[in-house]
């Protein structure tokens, strides 16, 4: 088969690092794939044996999601939005894909229905249209309107074989964040979590620190700066803050000039889902794929789930995985550096936690998923 996964994200980059995950995973398989990326470049992440094909990078403004703008920072204008749609519809031609995936949509990215509504209809038009299907994570922002969850059924109807859910319906039903029909109810194929496999290269780097991350975007300075502060007053152990985003350079040289002497500061690192295995804790926001990082290494964490701008599907997680172990959850409104550092210093006297292991194979859940749907349509 050939795949085509198109994947915009537009805060942080858990979206695109899902879609990578997937697209290794279909390689691995015997099959080609795809990732078409619309959001900034991410350089930590690799997509492996899979192509990545960039478009024209937007992001959001801030958690303004309703405002798109260029990877610059300027207002995105008309002649930037068809130079999208005319590279993506030529991906489209070029690849001619036995099967296309839209990361999110129509569950959310509505601001580029457009974009997503035109590749679709290039798509049902072509001689041998390809499997359509969604991918999406376990907790979604739940719709503030009734509309925007009708508009998702009706493209689902209109366009749709069906939505594969990176979760396990035992513990996130799509159902806690959405609401399910009996329409759409039929069309989900839960894949089980989406997680890379663990790293098998042995590395001490991380060993006994406190790490301090907020994912590959330009989030969590709120984070950071507590932990800069409880840091300070935990000055026998390590702490290292992680720092995302385009500018993450000049962040990490403006914090170190306010770090004691146990802080490390420095730009976010690929090997870091490794470091967890070797960390006295872990410090973050509460989005997807650092939740199931932090699950695989069965590593204390305290969650501070990101919230700005009404966003509640890291709470809702974070809240599920309290129940666990060496994990706590502080809200942002509740963060103070000494709260943090009574979190990070309960979660080490936890109890220790076994490494997750079962449910994480997702990608090749995904892969048997489609490869079944693909052969049953033929």
């Amino acid at each position: 088969m050939k795949v085509m996964i198109v994947v915009t994200h537009l805060l942080g980059t858990g979206h695109l690092s899902r879609a990578l995950t997937l697209a290794k995973g279909f390689v691995q398989a015997g099959h080609e794939a795809v990732v078409v990326s619309g959001g900034v470049p991410v350089p930590q992440l690799d997509p492996g044996d899979a192509a990545l094909l960039q478009l024209p990078a937007l992001r959001s403004d801030g958690v303004n999601f309703a405002q798109l703008l260029t990877a610059a920072g300027n207002p995105v204008d008309d002649a930037m939005l068809h130079g999208r749609l005319d590279a993506l519809l030529s991906v489209l031609d070029d690849q001619a894909p036995d099967v296309l995936l839209t990361e999110l949509f129509p569950f959310g990215r509505r601001v580029l229905r457009a974009e997503f509504i035109a590749l679709l209809e290039a798509a049902k038009a072509q001689d041998k249209p390809p499997l359509i299907l969604s991918s999406i994570r376990d907790i979604l922002a739940p719709p503030s309107k009734p509309k925007k969850a009708a508009f998702a059924d009706e493209v689902v109807e209109r366009f749709y074989d069906g939505v594969l859910v990176h979760a396990d319906p035992m513990i996130t039903p799509l159902e806690l964040s959405w609401p399910v029909t009996e329409a759409l109810a039929g069309r989900l194929r839960y894949t089980g979590f989406v997680a890379p496999p663990v790293a098998d290269t042995p590395t001490k780097a991380g060993e006994g620190e406190v790490i301090v991350s907020a994912g590959g975007g330009d989030v969590g300075r709120g984070v950071f700066a507590a932990a800069l502060e409880a840091a300070a007053g935990d000055r026998a152990r390590p702490w290292r803050l992680l720092l995302g985003g385009a500018d993450a350079a000049e962040r990490c040289a403006a914090l170190a000039t306010e770090a004691a002497d146990n802080v490390t500061i420095e730009p976010a690192r690929p090997d870091f889902r490794a470091m967890l295995h070797n960390v006295a804790a872990s410090v973050s926001l509460c989005g997807y794929n650092t939740a199931l990082d932090v699950l695989q290494a069965g590593c204390p964490a305290v969650f501070v789930p990101f919230d700005a701008g009404n966003e509640v599907e890291q709470g809702i997680r974070a809240r599920a995985l309290t129940q666990q172990n060496g994990i706590a959850a502080i809200r942002s409104a509740d963060l103070t550096p000494e709260g943090l550092l009574h979190a990070v210093q309960e979660v080490i006297a936890a109890p220790a936690r076994a490494p997750m292991k079962a449910g994480l194979d997702g990608a090749r859940e995904t892969v048997r998923i489609v490869e079944h749907m693909f052969e049953a349509r033929r």
